[in-house]
């Protein structure tokens, strides 16, 4: 499902963003992120590309680790950073649509 979902959000992240920054400058993309829709498109990108990779991190740990109390750090470690990532990403999405 989630990677259904990112073949729905990657082009028409790529295709909008080609098209609202055409000069490349910050305040373009500032003016995009400000933009209710694109900043909730931005969101859900965001969140479902960190739960895929958690996916397929995880499966990767699952099968190539064969010590238990490695895999279970390995595996906990996997599920904070990816979302102590995930969540610095929405915020900074949300403080630059908040103008903050």
């Amino acid at each position: 499902a989630s990677a259904i979902a990112l073949v729905l959000l990657m082009p028409w992240f790529i295709v909008s963003v080609a098209l609202s920054l055409k000069g490349g400058n910050y305040l373009g993309v500032i003016d995009f992120l400000t933009q209710p829709v694109n900043a909730v498109g931005v969101i859900l990108l965001i969140a479902t590309g960190f739960y895929h990779m958690h996916i397929g991190m995880q499966e990767v740990i699952n099968d190539y680790i064969a010590r238990p109390f490695t895999k279970v750090l390995l595996l906990v470690l996997n599920t904070f950073a990816l979302l102590a990532l995930g969540v610095g990403a929405v915020f900074a999405v949300l403080m630059v649509n908040f103008g903050v």
